[in-house]
């Protein structure tokens, strides 16, 4: 009763087509509900104007007819059903069919409305109606029987695939057709000139007379930062959860510093630091009598430009899989005989693989979409991410050129992921079981934790002058000439005033930083709901096409911003969902952008935790809403605060798809500092990026609060600290 409810308030209540000056302007009150911009759909059709809509009413009336008819519960469950098939199909045809751009099917003659009438982009009306109705079908489906899954896991299901469908595989295949475009049209020949360009694929740097192809160059880069980014947030994980080093906290919130700054900062403060001109070049010149070199630009400097900025990654990934480890197994070895080595190597290390996995991946997908760094600090070492911006922004526009680039950055993806998948395998990695958990963990081998602490304390002071370069070079008249300190650059981007009218927000930055933070505060939440419901649904539910519907999810996150942000235009920028130039289509792309975190940070939390918990509840008659309310999200905490943490602060340092969606009315901070840099005023620029870090740790501190963490067992009570809370995601 309730989704008919609310579907018919979607047709009789809500304003059918889009807003123009949004909800809650209220402006749109003074012509509700008759005006056409403001009108529902039932208002429209008894003033007679687009008939085409009568049958979405007629499905709403018809499914208020079913649930109040005295039917039986599987019969009623058919009725509903397919009364939402239908009209979601029928809403998806019209949508994208007939009164698109002011034609309607000639089959169908003039009953849907002279040519003339157009059909403006969907507004709340629409989607709480197309909300209500693939709820109703998936409610349909389970209720009648044709599947096994209750009604709040088919629901669930249905939304994530809906969601997906229409804001992930819908803009990239749009663009990804980009790439049988020819001079003639659609063509395979055109796929296979583009695709065997031998800019991408050659190897001559192999033999030292010129360069890798972009594709082999990506690949390289990848691979190493994966690999180093794992071992560098294993090490991490280690010394904060399997150590007695002091000063745990402070060594977390610097562990995650990386993460909350923007990307082209690092690689700015890397220049100042190593480039030609950097200060640890001349001193070590002027000491040692080296020649500077520019060896920074190139594969190494955006090799330490990615290391710096997804090692966190990682780390917020291992941390929660390396403390769910049970000690109970680890002492059972001992009790065994086995040394701290062998533990280490039998039990500790095999029960990482999800996580080390999951990390591995992550840090390979972010290096290949990763724009900031390499656009930096690349020099003449290509990466698909920036050729493909390249392609796009610059001289040759070549849509269908970026659109191979991004057919290759996918099967590199995929690639990553099936290997992930294979080295996994189907072993079982559960810790946290029904049992009460007991025991304390042993001691890391010797040589285990002192490498660790040196490698941790090795880059922790690398952070440490890193981002002092920063701080300094915000207070500095002219970075990289005029070092003389001046606070005028904070006062130009946050000044503060007075005039008649109270409190006036002088600065030019202030406009782009509330735009910003509001984008985040709307998309961390929904990021972290979406992502880690997907991640239960993957590791808790059977489906048709789990694997395919896994690899959909983490499609956004494998293509470059730049093609996210150029798919989203060529979407979004026409009816039926017409978003462009409002903050809606910021939000949506930030949740789809980052939700791949949640999924995997759940996946790997989800695979360490017994289905027995979970099948107890469903014994005791909870349902599947109450049993993941109350049982699962307790013991994700560490996933929902990563979700939380990572979809914020990467909303607030994004670059490449921001540049393609923002607006004169929604400016987001990274394209005003953007705009500064290339306007040569660095000093500005630097500022904005000290505020902004100053506030996502604020941030971040204050969702570690809210979450808290999870304790497991009495090492909960020997280091409170050990706790994942901070950055654990699994």
């Amino acid at each position: 009763m309730g989704l008919v409810l609310v579907f018919i308030a979607g047709v009789g209540l809500l304003p059918w087509y889009m807003l123009q000056d949004g909800l809650w302007s209220f402006q749109w009150l003074s012509g509700y509900p008759m005006s056409p911009e403001q009108a529902p759909a039932l208002f429209l059709l008894l003033q007679g104007k687009n008939l085409w809509l009568a049958p979405v009413v007629a499905m709403a009336l018809l499914g208020l007819a079913a649930t109040l008819a005295p039917l039986q519960t599987r019969v009623r469950g058919e009725v509903i059903g397919w009364l939402g098939f239908l009209g979601l199909v029928y809403m998806l045809l019209q949508g994208y069919g007939f009164g698109l751009q002011g034609w309607s099917f000639e089959i169908l003659g003039n009953w849907f409305g002279p040519t003339e009438q157009r059909q403006f982009g969907m507004g709340y009306g629409a989607i709480v109606a197309g909300m209500s109705m693939l709820w109703m079908f998936t409610w349909g489906l389970s209720v009648s029987g044709r599947i096994t899954q209750d009604p709040f896991v088919s629901g669930a299901l249905g939304s994530i695939i809906g969601l997906v469908a229409l804001f992930i595989m819908v803009p990239v295949f749009q663009m990804l057709l980009a790439a049988f475009r020819g001079d003639e049209g659609l063509a395979l020949g055109a796929l296979a000139e583009r695709l065997f360009d031998p800019k991408i694929w050659r190897l001559q740097c192999l033999n030292g007379v010129g360069q890798c192809g972009v594709a082999w160059n990506s690949l390289a880069l990848a691979v190493a930062v994966g690999l180093g980014s794992t071992l560098l947030g294993l090490a991490f994980a280690l010394v904060l959860t399997r150590t007695r080093v002091p000063f745990k906290g402070f060594f977390k919130s610097l562990s995650l510093l990386p993460i909350i700054t923007p990307p082209f900062v690092i690689g700015l403060s890397v220049i100042l630091l190593l480039g030609l001109s950097g200060v640890v070049t001349q001193w070590i010149g002027q000491v040692f009598g080296i020649e500077p070199t520019r060896w920074i630009y190139g594969f190494w400097g955006v090799f330490l430009a990615q290391l710096l900025a997804f090692t966190p990654i990682s780390f917020m990934v291992l941390i929660g899989v390396v403390e769910a480890i049970s000690p109970a197994m680890e002492e059972a070895s001992q009790t065994l005989r086995a040394n701290n080595w062998v533990t280490f190597k039998t039990v500790t290390w095999p029960l990482m693989r999800p996580g080390l996995a999951n990390a591995f991946l992550l840090g390979f997908i972010e290096s290949m979409a990763d724009f900031g760094n390499p656009l930096v600090l690349g020099g003449n070492f290509n990466v698909l991410s920036t050729d493909v911006f390249f392609a796009i922004v610059g001289s040759q526009n070549d849509q269908g050129r970026a659109a191979v680039l991004a057919i290759i950055l996918l099967v590199f993806t995929i690639g990553a992921f099936v290997l992930q998948n294979v080295w996994l395998g189907k072993k079982r990695y559960i810790t946290v079981s029904g049992k009460g958990d007991s025991g304390m963990h042993p001691p890391l081998p010797p040589f285990i934790s002192a490498g660790a602490i040196a490698i941790t304390l090795a880059w922790t002071v690398f952070t440490l002058v890193i981002y002092f370069m920063i701080v300094y070079g915000s207070f500095v008249e002219l970075w990289g000439r005029d070092w003389s300190l001046t606070y005028k650059h904070y006062v130009k981007g946050f000044e503060i005033a007075f005039n008649d009218f109270g409190l006036h927000w002088k600065g030019s930055a202030w406009s782009s930083l509330g735009t910003t933070l509001t984008i985040a505060i709307v998309s961390a939440p929904l990021t972290a709901a979406i992502g880690l419901v997907t991640a239960w649904l993957l590791t808790r539910q059977q489906f048709a096409g789990k694997q395919m519907f896994e690899f959909g999810t983490m499609l956004s996150f494998a293509i470059p911003g730049t093609v996210i942000g150029v798919s989203y235009i060529v979407a979004f920028n026409v009816p039926p969902i017409e978003l462009t130039g409002t903050a809606a289509i910021l939000v949506i792309c930030f949740v789809f952008r980052n939700m791949p975190v949640g999924v995997r940070s759940g996946i790997a939390s989800l695979s360490q935790i017994d289905k027995s918990l979970d099948e107890a509840s469903l014994t005791l008659r909870a349902s599947s809403a109450t049993t993941f309310r109350r049982i699962t999200l307790p013991l994700i905490r560490p996933a929902i605060l990563s979700a939380l943490v990572y979809s914020f602060v990467r909303t607030m340092t994004a670059i490449s798809a921001v540049i393609f969606l923002v607006s004169a009315q929604h400016d987001m901070a990274t394209s005003y500092i953007i705009g500064r840099v290339e306007n040569n005023e660095y000093g500005i620029a630097i500022a904005y990026s000290t505020v902004l870090i100053v506030i996502m740790l604020l941030a971040v501190l204050m969702f570690q609060a809210i979450t808290n963490g999870r304790q497991l067992g009495r090492r909960g009570m020997r280091d409170s600290t050990s706790t994942a809370a901070f950055a654990g995601s699994t």
